[in-house]
């Protein structure tokens, strides 16, 4: 099994039998950094893309990759409306309205968990606003960003392929309660998003300490669309797993690097 990390929230799975996406965004503007060499149609290939929520930064780019290939899209109901409207075939986007919905595909089943979006505290948003300026806001406006892509239910998904369990967070604001009754079954890899929060690194420690997979991948660290985001140093997380968490390896990916596991 390969994993390729795409950049913010963004992952390519697959094996020999399968290959899916889970929050593929591309679409970079010129100041971000690193910068993304991929297209919609490098990737299109994938047979099905997962969604966590409707932020730009997860499904921009998904009505592009439908386009140009054959895959169908999971996602909540507000996330599929957006699809719609950017152009999806209705008939390939199918919302999730209902917790714990478990998928099976010929090689590997899918669970989709209600989740919440992680809060954007008073520190971050000044600390974003004054970053931007007026301009930066008003190009931010007329993008569409804020208004265009609803957030809707947030969703997290367990991808189980041949025994290995994969988690995936496209936001981490997971109440005490439901990462408890996440950790009743054992991960091997956890993706988990540093972005959204000044203690975010906190944050995503505690994620790892009660899931407490094999492997942690952090992801959404990246500047993906400055003004709006910055860059998040993410070694005070490493250091916090290292020291804390006996049992969980951490690897942290370049954007497009592909690993097995």
């Amino acid at each position: 099994m390969r994993l390729q990390w795409l950049g913010t929230s963004g992952f390519k799975i697959e094996t020999d039998d399968l290959s899916f996406l889970i929050d593929p965004y591309l679409s970079r503007n010129a100041l971000a950094r690193p910068v993304q060499t991929l297209k919609p149609v490098d990737i299109a290939g994938a047979g099905q893309i997962f969604i966590t929520h409707g932020h730009f930064d997860h499904v921009g780019d998904v009505p592009a990759i439908m386009a140009r290939g054959k895959s169908k899209s999971y996602c909540s109901e507000t996330a599929a409306a957006t699809l719609i409207r950017g152009g999806a075939d209705r008939e390939r986007v199918h919302a999730i309205n209902s917790d714990s919905l478990s998928i099976d595909f010929d090689t590997y089943r899918a669970e989709a968990f209600f989740s919440r979006h992680v809060k954007f505290d008073v520190s971050l948003v000044l600390r974003t606003l004054l970053r931007m300026g007026p301009s930066g806001y008003r190009r931010a406006s007329r993008a569409g960003i804020q208004h265009n892509y609803p957030l809707g239910q947030v969703l997290s998904w367990r991808f189980t392929i041949g025994g290995y369990i994969i988690h995936h967070f496209g936001s981490a604001g997971s109440t005490a309660e439901e990462l408890k009754r996440l950790s009743q079954k054992a991960t091997d890899l956890l993706l988990i998003p540093l972005q959204g929060n000044t203690h975010i690194c906190d944050i995503a420690v505690e994620y790892v300490r009660i899931l407490k997979p094999r492997l942690v991948i952090p992801h959404h660290q990246d500047d993906f669309y400055p003004p709006v985001s910055s860059s998040v140093d993410i070694r005070p997380f490493v250091m916090k797993v290292v020291e804390s968490c006996p049992g969980t390896e951490v690897r942290v990916m370049a954007m497009n690097e592909m690993i097995k596991l």
